[in-house]
């Protein structure tokens, strides 16, 4: 067996004013170690997943991983970010200590609390994760970023405005079961797909219902070595990973072909010795609604320009071909950025130990995960099995 997930924990995602960055942390912590059936003193190392990037006044947040129990004090404990990917970085860098057989059991944690910050820092700390020297004046911050991507994919492939709507409308419809999410509402495709005074157009053809979510919130797993995660209750083993990091300036490359997606996804599914048909499910990061359309594509479920047939003909439905998103993503979970990934992990874990409740996937047996870091540069892809 190799890494597996053996326990994990999940906060709500949305606007939690009553809880802190550290808060937060602790609460995951605990909770994950409780749920894995371990003692803190036997954490091996820690690993926190958290962007920041101005949204915590407090930075060098590793240590607060330690105020979940005094027996984490000592632990080897390091951050590591990646933009919008850095949860699923977290989640890597644990298996990498376990593959060097330097832990046996390592505590992921993802976190970030951005509701606190005022609207236009929001704008300006996301912006951040784009090439500042071509992008930074772009207007309405990420979402402008998203919003030229999806025009200039408008204009090569046709009018894509009633394939993102249902992609709105097929994630908010799937978020309506999964407790965690931050937008538990079936808004449907009419109101997706017109704009209105509670759905005006963001940036480019891009409108508020295309849009994830601005969340506070917090995810942790507890990773286990091969030969332990054998003898422990439950086990979701990593049957491959992937990463692949592409240029940080949109100019140099093609940017409607997400090609570090495409990239990371061959190089997992070749690892995995499968192909995309053997998922029972992916979980994808839909911050924008154009980057799930694109994502499309780029895993190769649908052709180049294509993507649009992946669900309008209801492939990615719950019930379709590949369910794409069962939790209801970015859009209706919300994203605080550290955490995102991490709570990937933890609700395909969950889907695949059977214990996604009203989310659940019947049968379900291989997911797969793709969390990506600004537009396409970081690029992630777990694929996930269950074991025990």
């Amino acid at each position: 067996m190799t890494a597996a997930i053996v326990g994990w924990a999940h906060t709500p995602f949305g606007k939690m004013d009553a809880e802190t960055v550290e808060s937060l942390i602790v609460r995951v912590a605990q909770d994950a170690l409780a749920h894995a059936g371990i003692g803190a003193a036997e954490v091996d190392e820690i690993v926190l997943g958290h962007f920041g990037a101005g949204f915590s006044a407090q930075e060098f947040t590793a240590g607060l991983v330690l105020q979940a129990s005094p027996d984490l004090r000592f632990k080897p404990a390091t951050r590591v970010e990646n933009a919008c990917a850095t949860g699923s970085a977290a989640v890597h860098q644990a298996l990498k200590s376990i593959a060097a057989g330097a832990a046996k059991f390592v505590l992921v944690v993802g976190v970030e609390q951005m509701t606190k910050t005022p609207g236009p820092e929001i704008g300006r700390n996301l912006l951040r994760a784009s090439y500042l020297p071509e992008d930074g004046d772009t207007p309405a911050g990420f979402a402008g970023v998203f919003g030229k991507i999806a025009a200039a994919y408008f204009q090569r492939h046709g009018d894509k405005s009633d394939a993102l709507a249902a992609i709105a409308a097929k994630n908010h419809r799937n978020g309506v079961s999964n407790p965690y999410a931050q937008m538990r509402k079936d808004f449907g495709f009419d109101f997706c797909r017109q704009e209105s005074e509670k759905n005006p157009f963001v940036a480019g053809p891009l409108k508020r219902t295309d849009c994830s979510l601005v969340s506070d919130g917090a995810a942790a797993l507890v990773i286990a070595a091969g030969e332990v995660a054998a003898e422990m209750p439950r086990a979701v083993s990593f049957r491959a990973t992937a990463h692949a990091q592409d240029f940080l300036p949109m100019s140099k490359r093609d940017i409607l072909k997400f090609e570090g997606c495409g990239e990371a996804w061959r190089r997992a599914l070749g690892k995995a010795g499968i192909t995309l048909d053997d998922l029972s499910f992916v979980e994808t990061h839909d911050c924008f609604t154009i980057a799930e359309l694109i994502e499309y594509e780029a895993m190769g479920l649908a052709p180049e320009g294509q993507g649009a047939r992946a669900i309008l003909e209801g492939w990615t439905a719950k019930e379709g071909r590949l369910p794409v998103n069962p939790s209801g993503g970015l859009k209706a979970k919300g994203h605080p950025i550290g955490a995102t990934g991490v709570s990937m992990h933890v609700l395909t874990a969950m889907q695949l130990s059977g214990e996604a409740g009203e989310m659940q996937i019947p049968g379900a047996t291989l997911g797969g995960i793709f969390n990506m870091g600004g537009a396409a540069v970081a690029n992630y892809v777990s694929i996930l099995e269950r074991t025990r």
